[in-house]
């Protein structure tokens, strides 16, 4: 494995020090010592990956540096628009060094939103034009790797990635200490009080990463089946929609999207689509601990800004903020004694504590047995 401290101080002795992104699991201890090391001007956890193109082109456009942006080969996607109408040579020919770390590689176990990805990350380059190496363990060959992918980017002005396999990065602890909020309820007892008030009918779309492996553990511990949730294990940021689509078919249904502070930044714009579409069976929950909690606790803005004033401005017809128990209990009978009083769509938002169990398992059925499980629900 490689040192955080060699990468950073590699890249820096080329005069590379600014990074946006947003945070993964392969990369989370490169990350850390990011974020001990560079100031907040020169590392931006960005909204999305597309977002932190945008910011490091802007970098380059003030200073004429290579800028790096780093993401989970997910977020590939949200980059193509921009290494296409942005940063390409028949555009504007700006470089950028993407820090890609690649989730379900050929031969290597992963869970299955991340199989495809796997096997698409290298080809996707490809179609982009985006020359690339996948980064050595071995801190010699890195090294030439990374002077071959700044001597590209020099003459070129074209856009390199670094492919990061699971492994690469040595240990690394975070330590800087972000405003620690000691809120009572824990996410996970916060996940299962809403979901032990909701009625029988009543759906839940869950967003990625650890809302729905709680949810999926609470389901399995009460012995209940998970043909009422769905689990959106990838597609981050869009589980408010999937929930809309739902919603919108199934008027006699409540359905419940149980998102995260970190996936609502990610497309905020969906909230406006919800509220435009005045569905009121539509109970839009997010948990708020202010961090990117599935992949390294990197924090996010969540904390910092105002969702409920947000969810008020675009339109949502109730709205609400609690942090303890007894207050979100409360909140609850009234969703569910007044709803077709007071309509929808609705935003609860529950500040929790960040952090998980370490025993915390993962969902032992299938997507597509999730996907089929439920249809057969909706249609009873």
């Amino acid at each position: 494995m490689i040192r955080p401290q060699f990468f950073y101080d590699t890249l820096a002795g080329y005069g590379i020090d600014f990074y946006a992104g947003v945070p993964d699991s392969l990369l989370k201890n490169l990350c850390a010592y990011i974020t001990d090391h560079a100031d907040e001007s020169h590392n931006i956890i960005a909204a999305n990956e597309g977002g932190a193109m945008g910011l490091a082109a802007g970098h380059y456009l003030a200073t004429g540096q290579i800028p790096v942006v780093y993401m989970q080969n997910s977020g590939e996607g949200n980059i193509i628009n921009p290494l296409a109408s942005l940063t390409d040579p028949d555009v504007y020919n700006i470089p950028v060094l993407l820090v890609i770390g690649w989730r379900g590689k050929p031969g290597v176990h992963d869970e299955p939103q991340h199989v495809k990805q796997g096997k698409v990350t290298t080809g996707l380059l490809n179609v982009m034009g985006i020359d690339y190496t996948v980064l050595s363990k071995e801190e010699d060959k890195a090294e030439a790797q990374i002077k071959k992918a700044v001597t590209y980017m020099q003459s070129t002005k074209n856009c390199y990635a670094l492919v990061i396999e699971k492994d690469t990065f040595d240990t690394y602890t975070l330590n800087s200490q972000f405003s620690i909020f000691n809120f009572q309820l824990s996410r996970e007892e916060a996940i299962q009080t809403v979901a032990a008030a909701l009625g029988e009918k009543d759906v839940i779309v869950s967003t990625t990463g650890m809302i729905s492996r709680e949810l999926f553990e609470y389901r399995t511990a009460k012995n209940e089946g998970h043909e009422r949730d769905f689990l959106t294990v990838g597609s981050m940021g869009h589980a408010s929609q999937i929930a809309l689509g739902i919603a919108m078919e199934k008027p006699d249904r409540r359905v419940w999207c149980f998102d995260g502070d970190g996936a609502t930044i990610m497309h905020m714009g969906s909230m406006a689509i919800v509220a435009s579409k005045s569905p009121n069976n539509y109970i839009h929950v997010v948990f708020n601990n202010g961090a990117h909690d599935s992949v390294g606790g990197q924090p996010t803005v969540g904390l910092n800004i105002d969702l409920p004033a947000i969810a008020k401005a675009v339109g949502y017809k109730h709205i609400v903020s609690v942090d303890n128990k007894e207050d979100l209990e409360k909140e609850l009978s009234t969703i569910n004694c007044q709803l077709s009083t007071i309509g929808g769509p609705i935003f609860l938002e529950i500040r929790v504590r960040k952090g998980n169990r370490k025993d915390l398992g993962r969902p032992t059925t299938t997507p597509i047995q999730n996907k089929e499980a439920l249809m057969a629900f909706l249609k009873d």
